[in-house]
Parts: structure tokens; C-alpha cells; sequence
């Protein structure tokens, strides 16, 4: 450690640290517009320069490391003529726009001009003009004159997005950021960019020019879109959702969170948004009706199928972006009128996973132990799509170290080194960490498996388990493609088998927001009741769909609408009209994540309660309130409950971490060989994952969401007969779509790429269908 004093105030740092870095363990506050504390140091700005005596000038406090016995003033007399001198230059170009500038009220250099510029300026030549710059549709780069050259925002790209897009031309009075020859910012962690930038030259182009940032209320609540479970701060005008930014949390997500967390309020208020009751009359037509009209209709239509066709026949469907009290009361409800038929995991296509788990599947680690693992193996993810803050952290881990090792049947560049990749087909997954776990075993001196005999190690596979080996903190993380695989009970039971030869840990990185809330809500199928995608497979008689839209949730979401409307009765608890109109009876319109109370539990099993940030749109009611008075409706014992808080309390009864368990009881294996069929790989865009992120126009605007094409290794669309760049028919069983034809080298062989959750897909059925191929 190193003594040093600062203002009068000794502190002590450790070797290697700088002074900005002693500053901030004091409280001290030192001016500074370049210095980040997740970014690299640049010393771009000199704003933060201090006195430090027996130095002959003014000293930068970001870049000026600490020495024994260093006596630093910040605010000397000495050390604010320097900091006054570089405001004054950092003016000089600076246009006068701060009446109309969105970053007005919340703008760095608007509050330390405010301390340390003049009131009026010594220069009178003209300012500069920096032309404005194309960086997509959630990045708005319109006022480049007001850039200031701090580099936050080039470090961030090449730091923690992990890819360089923007950049500085020319030098001088001259310097001008700008992206890689006119390409629109691309990186799933982008509008970070916008919250660094401490001008207003990087600014949100939603939220642009529709409010300033003192009329807006600052509500904190919990992002929904995936398991990382971000903290975001809402921010509200009226009843009305603004603008989402994040809220520090660094056991969660730090300081950042991802485009699909902060761009997707644009989703919340679309046209198509149910604020009424609505009922479908025997004529096929929509009609609005009171509250108590459309929970009576319910009533009757449970009722008469219940009476009909017995409890068995009505399911209940959930959703991962539900929060746990609304899924607890829907089960609650489900086994109330006497069904098991309860499940929330409309991805899942393996009925025995349920079974093959001891208790509810989580990460394994706190989420902030990604940074300190030695090795790790992901399975079957889209790791950067599924996971973008998980990304981040293993992104930041891999500079330290950490080795990354992937086992999946497509590769998206994760933007850090990969130690070892091994790439098999869906179906043939098991398989590969099998030959993991055989190769695992020869380096640790034991037994090949029985499970696993005859299997024969790659090169791939040895290096996976020469790095696993090598490790003393391990992990073997199973991904959300794994998980909605028919077989996986195998991938899990062989990935357990796989950490335990390691000596590691198992986790699952979890789909949806609340995946494993809804694990301990209960909201799955006990004894004989059926899962989501049985009860969408075989069809029920009725249906109580929450928070759901099948079509593009389920796996095979053309057969789930066809379920639904074959069925006597479907109620949709839904938040938009489209998501239901086409199959349901009755629509009730429920309240998204920003208009109710509820909880979310994180991949880690961090329980993240919240309240509404505005109130309900037209008649919408929070979710478990209307779950409630259907159970008081049909006269169930224990809907009693007047507060959300309640219903978590009963949910999180005792130790929670008692009910979070990896342990796989279903046992390891080969997967058969696959006959010559093509295998469809399967990935669900980003920005398509579920219903408010779907409505999201600025989302939908960028790469990520254009249209689905099919992709293939080069030598798969050899075999095939075709090039890339042609038209194609791509044929299953259930129906066919044309999609333009791309090379692509991180496709497995003999298989190819098709996304998900797009209405021009939606033909083709389940994710794990097997697939032929013709030129049109």
C-alpha cells in the first residue's frame, strides 16, 4: 500500500493506483470529463489536473500514479488556474446550443463550466463545424460540434462492447469521431455510449427532442428481457415511459445494460395495445365490455369445459417475462380448479427436463464470480444475443486470463479469444461433451465413463479439457439453446458429469427475465400435468394464456395458434391485442413490468422486487390482481392477498438458496447417430425475444432485426446445389419459407441457421426440425 495526502487528508491506496483513484476513496471530488473508472485511462481532457508539490506543473490526476509521502492539493490556487485554463479551451469550439440540447440539465461540462468557465469568452473567431454522423436508429450523433474528444465512447467500443466502431480522424482542431467508413454502430451494448458521453454529442435518437430531462420523474425498477435481471432507472413524464437508463448495481449489471434493457420502452404504448376488456361474440367479432362482464364470461367458459371434459382438460400457460407473484397465483389458480396442466417454458421441448433436475435450475455462482473464473465451457448459447451482460463480463474476464471455450452447432463472434470452439450438430451435442468428458477423464487419471465409452476425442475436445483441467475455478455453463433441446436431460446429466471431472461448477444461463422465479412460483407441471409444449401439441379443451403470445414464443408457434383456436375456450391475460385476437375468447388487458408491482429473480437466484413506474394504460390491471379475483371468482381457498408483497412473501418462505439446485438425476449417455437429414440450428434474434421488445420500433429498425436469411457453411451449401446470394425454398414437414441463402463458416456442417420468432419463418415449425433445401 501506498501513504499519500490529498487536501490535508491521508489515505492509503494500493501500489500502482493514481491519484484520481485516492481522490475518489476520500470523497474528494476532482473534476474530469475523459476519466471513466470501468475504462482505460487516456488523459485526454487535462480537466483533472491538480497541484502536486514538488512537481513543476500541474499534474493530471487520472494519469499521475500515487507515490509514498505525494502531498496533492486539487484546489489550490495553482490547481484551479490550470483547471480554468483547459475550460477555457474546451469552449472555444463549444457551440452555445445548451438552450436546446438534450443533454441540457444533466451535461457534464454544462456543470463544471459552471465552476471553472468564464463568463464570457476572450476568443471571437468563428467555431468550428463538425458535419453530423449516421450511427443507425438508436444512436443520434446529430451535434458532433459539441464533442469534446474525451474517447469514452472509441475505449468503451474497444473495452467492453468489444468492437471498435467509432474512431478519431485527423488531428488537431481538426479531430472528428466518427464509425468505420460510414457504418451504422452495430454492438448490442451501444447506448452505453450515450450515458458516457459527457457532452451532448452522443445523444438517444427515441428519446430525442421529446422532453427535458427536469420534467422527468426517476423511478427504479428491474429489466424483464433476460436473466441478467439489469437495474434500470424508468424515467416518466406524466403517465408516460420516456426514456430507461441503468442504475448501478455491481453485484448485477455495474454501470451498464444492454440496447434490448434500454431501448425497448419504445414497445409499451404501441397501437395495438389492449386497454379494455374484450370479449368475442359467437359471430367471430370483438366487442369491449366491463371488467366484470369479460371475468364472468371466464367463469362460464372454465366452467363449462371444466364441467364438459373435467379439469384435466384446461392448461395454463405462462411466461418468462411474468413476474413471479403473477406466476404463482396462475398456478395457483391452474391447481385450484384441479389441473397440473401449468407450465411458463413455451421453448421447452423435452417433457423429462422438469424431472431430470433436483430443484431449480440457476447459474451455479453469483453473477459477479464470471469475472473470476479460470475456465470456462459454455454450451449450446448465442451468448452475446441470450446473455449480452454476461458477454461483458466474461469479455472483461478473457483480458485477464479466463479461458472461453465453446461446444455449439452455430458461432457468433463473442468479440474475445476463444480458447478452443468445438462445433457439432443440434442433435449431436451430448455427444461432443461426451468426448469432453472422456478426454477430461484420461488427463485426471480415471476411468473413461461408462456412459461415455467408445467415444472418440477430437482435437477440439483435448483442448476443451486441457483448459478445463488447468483451471482451479471452472465452470460448464449450459445455454438457452441447450435447454430448449429434445434432449435436455442428456445435455444436462453429460454437462454435469462434464463439471464434475473438471472439478467445477454447473450453471444454466436461464432464458427470459424470470425463469427461475418461476421455478420456485411453482408455475410447472407436477406428476402427470402436461408442459407448455404438450399442452400446444396434443390441445386442451381451454386455456388460460398469461403474458404469452404463442405465436412467437412457443417453439412451434404456427401449431400452438392452431391449438389455441381449435380449443372451446382461451382467455389471454395479455398486454396487446394482436398477441391474442386470432385465438382467444376473452381478453384481458394486463399490465407490463412498468405498470404493476412484482418481483423477478436473476439467474443467480437475486430476488429484485419493484413497483410501477406509471399507472396502467386505459383499464389495464396488474397481472396478479386479476389472477386473484379469478380465484375469488371461482370460490378457491388462499386468494386473500391484498398486496403484491404478500404474494412474494408466501412464494419466498424460508431459505430460497435451499431450493436452487443443479443436480442432475438423470443419467449420461450417447446421443443416436442422425440419418443425412439437413438439421435446422435454430437462434432467436435479440431484438425478437418477446412481446415489448417486438413492438419496439427503433429495435426493429437496426441490423440485428432485419430479415431472416439462411445461413450455411460453405461446403453445406455446395452439397446443396447452392450459391450464396441465391433464393432458396427451405421445406419441414409442417410447412416451407424462402429465405435468401449466406456463407457462413460458424455453421456446423450438414446443418443450417434459420432464426426464429419472424412471421417469415413461422412455417417451418419446431426449432429442431430437420430441414430440406432447393434452389427456387
Amino acid at each position: 500500500m501506498v501513504e499519500l495526502t490529498i487536501d490535508g487528508k491521508q489515505v492509503e491506496v494500493p501500489e500502482g493506483s493514481m491519484v484520481m483513484h485516492a481522490a475518489n476513496k476520500l470523497g474528494l471530488y476532482v473534476p474530469h470529463f475523459c476519466y471513466h473508472k470501468k475504462l482505460s485511462i487516456a488523459a485526454n481532457c487535462r480537466m483533472c489536473l491538480v497541484e502536486v508539490e514538488k512537481a513543476p506543473k500541474a499534474m493530471p490526476a487520472c494519469a499521475t500514479p500515487v507515490t509514498n509521502g505525494m502531498v496533492v492539493h486539487t484546489c489550490s490556487e495553482k490547481a484551479v488556474a490550470a483547471q480554468k485554463s483547459v475550460m477555457e479551451f474546451l469552449l472555444i469550439n463549444h457551440p452555445l446550443d445548451c438552450p436546446i440540447c438534450d443533454q441540457g440539465g444533466e451535461c457534464q461540462l454544462q456543470d463544471l463550466a459552471v465552476g471553472y468557465g468564464g463568463s464570457e469568452s476572450r476568443y471571437q473567431e468563428e467555431k468550428r463545424v463538425v458535419f453530423h454522423k449516421d450511427m443507425g436508429p438508436l444512436i443520434s450523433a446529430e451535434e458532433m460540434p459539441r464533442c469534446i474528444h474525451c474517447t469514452r465512447c472509441v475505449r468503451f467500443g474497444q473495452e467492453i462492447a468489444g468492437v471498435m466502431e467509432l474512431g478519431m480522424l485527423n488531428r488537431g482542431e481538426h479531430s472528428e469521431i466518427t464509425t468505420f467508413v460510414g457504418r451504422a454502430v452495430e454492438s448490442e451494448l451501444s447506448g452505453n455510449m450515450i450515458d458516457i458521453c459527457p457532452v451532448g454529442a452522443l445523444t438517444s435518437k427515441p428519446f430525442r427532442y421529446t422532453a427535458r430531462t427536469w420534467e422527468l420523474a426517476r423511478r427504479r425498477a428491474v429489466s424483464p428481457h433476460d436473466s441478467v435481471g439489469a437495474n434500470i432507472v424508468v424515467q416518466v413524464k406524466g403517465d408516460q415511459v420516456m426514456r430507461v437508463v441503468p442504475f448501478e448495481n455491481e453485484a448485477v449489471n455495474e454501470c451498464w445494460i444492454s440496447d434490448r434493457d434500454r431501448f425497448a420502452y419504445a414497445g409499451l404504448n404501441t397501437e395495438d395495445r389492449l386497454a379494455h376488456p374484450m370479449v368475442k361474440d359467437a359471430n367471430g367479432q370483438w366487442h369491449e365490455v366491463s371488467w366484470g362482464d369479460a371475468l364472468q364470461a371466464v367463469v362460464k367458459g372454465l366452467n363449462k369445459v371444466r364441467e364438459a371434459h373435467g379439469a384435466g382438460a384446461i392448461g395454463a400457460i405462462g411466461s418468462p417475462m411474468a413476474t413471479t407473484e403473477e406466476l404463482a397465483l396462475l398456478a395457483q389458480l391452474a391447481r385450484g380448479l384441479g389441473s397440473e396442466n401449468v407450465d411458463f417454458r413455451l421453448r421447452y421441448t423435452d417433457p423429462s427436463f422438469g424431472a431430470a433436475i433436483a430443484g431449480t435450475p440457476w447459474l451455479g455462482m453469483p453473477v459477479a464470480e464470471l469475472d473470476n473464473l479460470d475456465a470456462v465451457l459454455v454450451v449450446g448459447s448465442f451468448l452475446r444475443k441470450d446473455h449480452p451482460l454476461f458477454a461483458q463480463r466474461l469479455r472483461q474476464a478473457a483480458k485477464r486470463g479466463t479461458q472461453v471455450s465453446f461446444i455449439d452447432a452455430a458461432h457468433d463472434d463473442p468479440l474475445f479469444p476463444v480458447a478452443s470452439r468445438l462445433a457439432a450438430a443440434p442433435s449431436q451435442l451430448p455427444n461432443a461433451l461426451a468426448q469432453v468428458g472422456a478426454a477430461l477423464a484420461q488427463i485426471k487419471g480415471q476411468a473413461i465413463p461408462a456412459a461415455f465409452a467408445g467415444v472418440d476425442v477430437s482435437p477440439e475436445a483435448q483442448r476443451i479439457a486441457d483448459s478445463l483441467a488447468a483451471g482451479g475455478n471452472v465452470a460448464v455453463l449450459v445455454g438457452n439453446m441447450a435447454v430448449t433441446s429434445p434432449q435436455a436431460s442428456l445435455l444436462a446429466a453429460n454437462a454435469q458429469l462434464v463439471a464434475q471431472l473438471a472439478s467445477g461448477k454447473l450453471g444454466f444461463l436461464t432464458p427470459g427475465g424470470n425463469t427461475v422465479g418461476g421455478y420456485l412460483a411453482g408455475a410447472v407441471p407436477k406428476g402427470q400435468g402436461l408442459t407448455a409444449e404438450q399442452m400446444l401439441a396434443q390441445g386442451l379443451k381451454a386455456f388460460i394464456v398469461l403474458h404469452a403470445e404463442p405465436e412467437f414464443d412457443a417453439d412451434n408457434g404456427q401449431q400452438a395458434v392452431n391449438t389455441l383456436q381449435a380449443a372451446e375456450f382461451s382467455v389471454a391475460l395479455t398486454s396487446y391485442a394482436s398477441a391474442a385476437q386470432a385465438w382467444a375468447s376473452v381478453m384481458l388487458p394486463i399490465a407490463p413490468y412498468t405498470e404493476t408491482s412484482g418481483t423477478f429473480v436473476n439467474a443467480e437466484g437475486r430476488a429484485q422486487s419493484f413497483r410501477g413506474t406509471v399507472a396502467p394504460l386505459g383499464e389495464s390491471r396488474p397481472g396478479w390482481k386479476v389472477l386473484r379475483v379469478m380465484g375469488n371468482l371461482f370460490e378457491l381457498q388462499g386468494f386473500d392477498d391484498e398486496t403484491s408483497e404478500s404474494v412474494r412473501d408466501s412464494v419466498f418462505a424460508g431459505n430460497v438458496q435451499d431450493r436452487l439446485s443443479n443436480q442432475v438425476v438423470s443419467q449420461p449417455g450417447l446421443a443416436s447417430a442422425n440419418a443425412q437429414a439437413i438439421e435446422r440450428v435454430t437462434d432467436l434474434p435479440i431484438y425478437r425475444t418477446d412481446a415489448i421488445v417486438r413492438r419496439a420500433e427503433p429495435l426493429q429498425a437496426a441490423p440485428a432485426s432485419q430479415a431472416p436469411v439462411l445461413r450455411a457453411h460453405p461446403d453445406t451449401l455446395a452439397q446443396l446445389g447452392v450459391s450464396s446470394g441465391q433464393q432458396v425454398r427451405v421445406k419441414s414437414s409442417s410447412g416451407s419459407a424462402e429465405l435468401l441463402a449466406q456463407a457462413d463458416d460458424g455453421v456446423v456442417k450438414g446443418a443450417v441457421r434459420v432464426a426464429a420468432a419472424f412471421p417469415q419463418t413461422l412455417g417451418l415449425g419446431s426449432a429442431f426440425g430437420q430441414l430440406s433445401v432447393e434452389r427456387i
